[in-house]
């Protein structure tokens, strides 16, 4: 929706967000909307400004506002909550499509759509506060670890701080699973499936590291308020093993 309007044209990209819906691979976290919005945010962010540290930061305060815009057409951001449903648990999942549950999500993203397009243009042309340092997105980290380059970086960045900073499931994570979908949809063998042994793979390791917690603000035992908090604590490690483990 964004891209369109934006006039981004990213089909792989967009293609390889499919896990994040069901709020990060059925896990019932952040909508799969806000995955893909925040991501078309990072695309234009990108676009926009040739120094990458400031297209960063464009990225994660435009996802704070797009975040905030979301919660005025919906109950929660979180697709467990939305839904009422535990995508985990193939009957609940199959109550959700067979009652047209799934209708709901339909008329949420028509609800939402022109709020978000005009909170995204809005976000993306704030001016910037004054950082003191350059700013640093934990989802990002994971992508340039991964190997990818400098736009995929910034196409993620606003996952920062469990999404925006919300505080809630894992951006770090999210960035992994993406970056991993996107090269199996450059090779032609991706293929959606409810099901996935790298993603489990995936996420066997994350809970490990995490002691079994999914939300940023528990797993770094605080949630964000400004960039350059965030900035800092990635700057001094705080993430480090998670970023680690989640680029191999």
């Amino acid at each position: 929706m964004l891209n369109r309007e934006f006039g981004n044209s990213k089909e792989a990209e967009e293609q390889a967000i499919d896990p994040l819906a069901g709020g990060i691979y059925q896990q019932g976290y952040q909508c799969g909307m806000l995955w893909g919005a925040s991501m078309a945010i990072g695309t234009e962010a990108y676009r926009r400004s040739e120094d990458q540290a400031e297209a960063i930061a464009m990225a994660i305060t435009a996802t704070r506002h797009i975040v905030d815009s979301f919660l005025d057409s919906s109950k929660s951001i979180e697709c467990g909550d939305i839904t009422e449903t535990d995508m985990t648990n193939k009957w609940s999942l199959a109550k959700y499509m067979l009652t047209g549950k799934f209708y709901g999500c339909l008329k949420l993203a028509d609800i939402w759509a022109p709020d978000a397009i005009r909170t995204a243009q809005a976000g993306l042309a704030l001016e910037q506060p004054e950082l003191k340092q350059q700013p640093k997105s934990c989802a990002s980290e994971v992508i340039k670890k991964m190997g990818g380059t400098d736009e995929e970086a910034v196409m993620v960045a606003g996952f920062a701080g469990g999404l925006g900073f919300s505080g809630n499931g894992c951006g770090a994570l999210g960035a992994a699973i993406w970056k991993t979908t996107l090269e199996s949809v450059k090779k032609g063998e991706w293929k959606y499936n409810l099901s996935n042994p790298t993603f489990d793979k995936i996420l066997e390791k994350f809970y490990e590291v995490s002691d079994y917690e999914m939300e940023c603000s528990k797993i770094c035992g605080k949630q964000f308020n400004t960039i350059d908090e965030h900035t800092e604590f990635i700057r001094n490690g705080g993430c480090d093993k998670m970023i680690n483990v989640l680029a191999q």
